[in-house]
């Protein structure tokens, strides 16, 4: 009978391990510019969801051994993770002094060009490649605005030189000439990128979301959009996730000791 409980307890400490991975990566994040924080989402799953009605006899008479397997396994639940929610709250800007890095205020992302397609980014950590143009810390090219359907890679912006003025509005100007414009896109729906690492995100295709243009912004010249992550509020979660992971293994324990108990000790009645 014991052995119920168990998997409950033992759900609760998977659970309770994970969310305290994902809090770790969040402080290890804390000086990435533009990261933001996640939070690891769970539910309760409960076996008779999976069962039909007519299979689950609730029994309605003094509890006993018999009624106790009528139930058919229908008041077993357990912990199930339930996915990562990111926290997309605007971080604090950090002056730098550098001409090439630029922080968004807004909802907005920098789109950039990777191997694998069009990835969108909060890092504005930029510098310029061996043939002069934008890239991110991560080699990856920034794109100018322009029209979706056009080859990404003819969007790359060339500069040449560090000597740039980026406007609020995304324009970059090299003296009086006007270079082209950053092309800053937002999610249409919430909930729609997903990280794939490196400090980007793609657009889940799941959902049926899209990337659409983003005018609500404000570009800083000389700054870098710090992490979200407050380390005393993610400090105190780790502490209580770390408690209720030990709760969970003197329950597992516990249980484990009942099971030895009555294995050992209860007497077989025949």
């Amino acid at each position: 009978m014991s052995s119920k409980g168990i998997y409950s307890a033992l759900s609760g400490a998977m659970a309770q391990n994970t969310r305290l991975d994902t809090i770790a990566n969040n402080i290890a994040n804390v000086n990435t510019p533009g990261f933001k924080k996640d939070k690891q989402l769970f539910r309760e799953y409960l076996t008779a969801a999976e069962k039909a009605p007519e299979v689950i006899v609730v029994p309605r008479v003094t509890a006993s051994l018999e009624s106790f397997y009528d139930l058919q396994g229908g008041d077993r639940g357990y912990v199930d993770l339930n996915g990562t929610a990111t926290d997309f709250t605007q971080g604090g800007l950090k002056a730098t002094g550098n001409s090439l890095d630029i922080a968004i205020e807004g909802k907005g992302f920098f789109e950039v060009l990777t191997p694998q397609g069009v990835r969108y980014t909060r890092n504005g950590a930029l510098t310029i490649d061996t043939e002069g143009r934008l890239i991110t810390k991560g080699g990856f090219l920034v794109l100018a605005d322009g029209s979706a359907q056009a080859d990404p890679s003819s969007r790359a912006i060339k500069v040449d030189s560090i000597n740039l003025t980026i406007t609020p509005n995304g324009e970059i100007f090299r003296g009086p000439d006007r270079i082209g414009k950053l092309s800053l896109v937002e999610a249409s729906g919430k909930d729609a990128l997903r990280k794939i690492g490196q400090s980007l995100y793609g657009l889940r295709e799941d959902i049926g979301a899209e990337m659409v243009v983003s005018n609500d912004n404000q570009v800083h010249q000389g700054y870098l959009e710090t992490s979200n992550v407050n380390v005393i509020q993610e400090m105190t979660e780790m502490i209580e996730a770390s408690r209720a992971f030990e709760a969970n293994q003197k329950a597992i324990k516990a249980y484990d000791q009942i099971d030895e108990k009555l294995v050992n000790e209860v007497p077989v009645l025949g």
